[in-house]
C-alpha cells in the first residue's frame, strides 16, 4: 500500500465486516488516522462519546484489524479531533435536518461508491427464510403508521435485519421527503443518553427522539440492564406511538428472550408484529451470492457459486464477504474465480471459533459495559463492590465460553491466582441459583459475546 491512510482505509474495511452497519457509521466512518510511529497508532474522533465506545468496547478490534493488515501488534491512542470553524451557510440554502445516527451518512444513504449497493428493497433477496419480515418491511415503507406499529424484526446477525430497517428509511424518504426519520442503534441511543446527562442536555435529546416521523433502531437488545437508557425509550416510545409515529426495531433475538428487558417495554415491543429472519436456504444462498457478484461486475461459475452456498450457511455477510475476496483476486492478482480460489478465499470465515485473546477481549468488554467500570478496572487490584462484581462475573464468563483453566483465567485477569478464580466462579454460579436479575443479566452477556455481529 502507497500510504498510511490506505492502511488506514482496509484496517476500517476490515472492521466494517466485523461490526452492524449502524455502529460502524457511528464509530468508525469518521475516524482519521494522525500519527504513526512504528509502535504507536494515534487516531481522531470526532466526539467524546466516540473516543469512549472505541476505548471500552472496540479498541481490540481495532488491534486486530492492525495486525491482520500491516502484520505486527500496534498499541492505539484514540484523541478528539479539535474542531474545525465551520463555514458560514448561504443565505438560500437551508439547513439539513439531522435525522442521521449522530449525523452521520446511514448505511445505503449516500450515493454508492463503485462495487457497492444501497441497502433498498430492489437488492434484497427474498427467501423463505426472510419472505415474511420483507412483506411487513414493505407494508411500513409504504403506509408508515398505518401497517404495523411497532414492526419489531429479529433474527441473527448478518442476516439482513439492518437492509431491511434501512430500506424502510429509504423508501419513506423517496415518498414523504418531509418527514423526519431518525435512525439509530441500541448502543448509540445510550451513549446520547449519557452525553446528554453529562452535559445537562436531555431537553434538546427529548426534542430530537419525540418529534420524529419514523424511529428506526437497531440492535436494541442492547439497552437492556440500563435502567436509565430504558427509561428514556419508554417515554420516547410513548410519545411517538401516542402520536401515531412509525416505529421500527430490530434485535438478534424476539422481545421475550432479551431477558433484562423491563417488562413495560416488552410488551410495547410486542404490540404490534413481530417477524423474524432465519439464516437462508441452499437456494437462497446461491441468488445472493449471484447478486453481490453481479453489483461487483464479476460473473461466477455455477460451480464456484454452489462451493460457496454449501459451507457458508449462517451469514449473509460472510457470503458477501467472500464474494469480495474472489474480486480482490481477480482485480489485483488476476486470479480467475475457480473453487481452488474460493477455497482460499472462505477458508478464514470457516473457522467458526475466533482466537481466544479475541473472544477474551469481547467478554471483558461486555461486562465493563454492563458494570459500567473499564477493563483496566476488572484486571485491577480495586476492590470496590462493582469493580469486585464485574471481576467475578467476568472470570466466570471467561470459563463459560472458552473453557479455559482457572490458572489460565487468572492470568488473563489481572495475574489471579487458582484458588482467586475457583472462589469467584463459585460466588458466580451460586448468585445465577439464587438471583433471577443477575441470571439474565450474565445470559445477556454471554449472548452477545457469541453473537458474531
Amino acid at each position: 500500500m502507497d500510504s498510511f491512510e490506505e492502511v488506514f482505509a482496509a484496517v476500517k474495511d476490515y472492521c466494517k465486516e466485523r461490526v452492524t452497519a449502524p455502529s460502524y457509521t457511528v464509530f468508525f466512518e469518521r475516524l482519521e488516522i494522525g500519527d504513526f510511529d512504528g509502535a504507536t497508532v494515534i487516531i481522531f474522533a470526532h466526539a467524546e462519546f466516540v473516543r469512549t465506545s472505541l476505548t471500552t468496547r472496540y479498541l481490540p478490534l481495532l488491534r486486530e484489524a492492525f495486525l491482520a493488515i500491516i502484520g505486527i501488534e500496534v498499541d492505539i491512542d484514540i484523541r478528539i479531533k479539535a474542531a474545525e470553524p465551520a463555514p458560514a451557510p448561504k443565505a438560500e440554502e437551508k439547513k439539513p435536518e439531522a435525522d442521521a445516527v449522530s449525523a452521520t451518512t446511514l448505511p445505503g444513504s449516500a450515493p454508492a461508491k463503485a462495487g457497492s449497493y444501497a441497502f433498498d428493497f430492489a437488492n434484497f433477496i427474498v427467501g423463505g427464510n426472510n419472505k415474511f419480515a420483507h412483506a411487513a418491511a414493505q407494508a411500513v415503507a409504504a403506509n408508515p403508521s398505518g401497517a404495523y406499529n411497532p414492526l419489531f424484526i429479529y433474527g441473527q446477525s448478518g442476516l439482513g435485519k439492518t437492509h431491511l430497517l434501512t430500506a424502510i428509511r429509504l423508501e419513506i424518504q423517496k415518498n414523504h421527503p418531509e418527514y423526519n426519520i431518525l435512525y439509530v442503534d441500541g448502543e448509540a441511543f445510550t451513549n446520547e443518553i449519557i452525553t446528554a446527562i453529562r452535559d445537562n442536555s436531555t431537553a434538546e435529546f427529548h426534542q430530537k427522539y419525540r418529534q420524529a416521523d419514523v424511529l428506526l433502531v437497531d440492535d436494541i437488545q442492547f439497552i437492556g440492564g440500563k435502567d436509565s437508557t430504558q427509561e428514556e425509550f419508554f417515554h420516547t416510545f410513548n410519545t411517538l406511538y401516542n402520536a401515531g409515529k412509525q416505529i421500527v426495531l430490530a434485535s438478534d433475538r424476539p422481545p421475550k428472550e432479551i431477558k433484562s428487558l423491563e417488562d413495560r417495554l416488552r410488551t410495547r415491543f410486542e404490540w404490534g408484529l413481530t417477524a423474524d429472519i432465519q439464516p437462508p436456504d441452499f437456494e437462497t444462498r446461491v441468488a445472493i451470492i449471484k447478486r453481490k457478484a453481479g453489483l461487483l461486475g464479476m460473473e461466477l461459475p455455477e460451480d464456484v457459486c454452489e462451493f460457496i452456498a454449501k459451507r457458508l450457511k449462517n451469514n449473509i455477510r460472510q457470503l458477501e464477504g467472500a464474494v469480495k475476496k474472489l474480486n480482490a483476486y481477480r482485480s489485483l492478482s488476476g486470479i480467475h474465480p475457480t473453487i481452488g480460489a474460493a477455497q482460499n478465499a472462505i477458508k478464514d470465515i470457516l473457522s467458526e471459533t475466533q482466537p481466544v485473546p479475541v473472544t477474551i477481549e469481547k467478554i471483558m468488554t461486555e461486562v465493563a459495559r454492563c458494570y459500567n467500570v473499564t477493563t483496566a478496572d476488572i484486571r485491577s487490584r480495586k476492590r470496590t463492590a462493582n469493580v469486585s462484581d464485574a471481576r467475578k462475573t467476568a472470570m466466570y464468563c471467561i470459563r463459560e465460553i472458552t473453557g479455559m483453566s482457572m490458572e489460565d483465567i487468572g492470568k488473563e485477569v489481572g495475574g489471579r491466582d487458582h484458588s482467586t478464580v475457583v472462589y469467584a466462579v463459585k460466588q458466580a454460579e451460586e448468585q445465577i441459583d439464587t438471583n433471577a436479575s443477575y441470571k439474565e443479566m450474565v445470559e445477556d452477556i454471554l449472548k452477545n459475546t457469541r453473537s458474531n455481529g
